[in-house]
């Protein structure tokens, strides 16, 4: 497996600098965040490390081989479901233009959020879903370049209730996306933290699910115990988690590990810093990549 880290952590830096950061620390990969140039609407989001419209495919892959850096995948993570049409429209067209770019680059992976209406029952989501996520995977075929979807709910507000703005967050609706949609290049970009405070078993999917593993983020979860007793499951889930570095929560990692190769995995596993403590400014969000970086690469080896 090649270690490397999602680059949201790094908006201040060019790209250049990102991959030698990489480099510097020790990483062997790094998701690149592809977002249209723009006013982010949300922590982590808005990131532009490459420009799908702009830049050259060739010149973003030679930047990432002359620093000895893998591109494990590019990322944009808007909602493709979402109510509001053109908003719906403009993220299913930029994402169509990033599986393009991962073609061009030689990039195997596209990393999105499958989206969501918040407002409305899973049903009537499901239904949006097949309308418009058939002809996506389709573009994915056609380019020969893989779809991780990741499975954060992206529910953080009572306006997101009840379904946050991610329709596909446990592996009952997996199975049902799925069969519905059977193309191997239709897959998960997992992340255990978001099982941990859905208060599922993170281990045993990865079993099911060995051959839709197209990517993996390693982002720990800390269940707060006294504050769930206190407002309880059905509370926003930030009420009573937090996302933390690997090694801070809840996860057993060298289990999640054994369970990855047990399923086949031998992909990118790239580290997601969300974690309140690192980010007051760039030294520490780089403190939080090295921190990660010792803690898992032994791992690993």
């Amino acid at each position: 497996m090649k270690l490397g880290f999602v680059s949201a952590i790094l908006p201040d830096l060019s790209l250049a600098d990102v991959l030698a950061t990489a480099a510097e620390i020790g990483y062997d990969a790094v998701e690149l965040m592809a977002w249209p140039p723009g006013k982010a609407e949300r922590r982590y989001a808005g990131v532009t490390h490459v420009n799908v419209a702009e830049d050259s495919p060739a010149d973003v892959r030679a930047m990432a081989d002359d620093a000895g850096i893998t591109l494990s995948g590019i990322g944009y993570y808007p909602n493709m479901l979402s109510a509001d049409a053109e908003e719906a429209r403009v993220a299913q067209e930029h994402f169509r233009r990033v599986l393009d770019f991962c073609a061009a680059a030689g990039v195997p992976v596209a990393n999105t959020f499958v989206g969501r209406d918040p407002a409305t029952d899973l049903e009537t989501n499901y239904a949006a879903f097949r309308a418009v996520w058939p002809s996506i995977v389709a573009h994915a075929e056609s380019v020969g370049v893989n779809i991780g979807i990741e499975n954060c709910p992206m529910y953080f507000s009572r306006d997101e209730w009840p379904g946050g703005k991610n329709l596909a967050t446990t592996p009952a609706i997996w199975r049902r996306m799925f069969s519905d949609l059977p193309s191997a290049r239709f897959g998960l970009n997992y992340d255990p933290s978001h099982l941990v405070w859905q208060m599922m078993d993170y281990v045993a999917p990865l079993a099911e699910f060995a051959g839709r593993l197209h990517h993996l983020h390693l982002k720990d979860a800390k269940v707060d115990r006294a504050k769930l007793n206190a407002v309880g499951i059905m509370a926003t889930p930030l009420e009573y988690h937090a996302p933390v570095l690997p090694g801070r929560g809840d996860i057993d990692w060298p289990r999640f590990f054994d369970a990855v190769r047990a399923a086949g995995y031998d992909g990118p596993a790239v580290v997601e810093v969300e974690d309140r403590e690192y980010e007051g400014c760039l030294d520490d969000r780089k403190r939080a990549l090295r921190v990660a970086h010792d803690t898992l690469r032994p791992l690993l080896s």
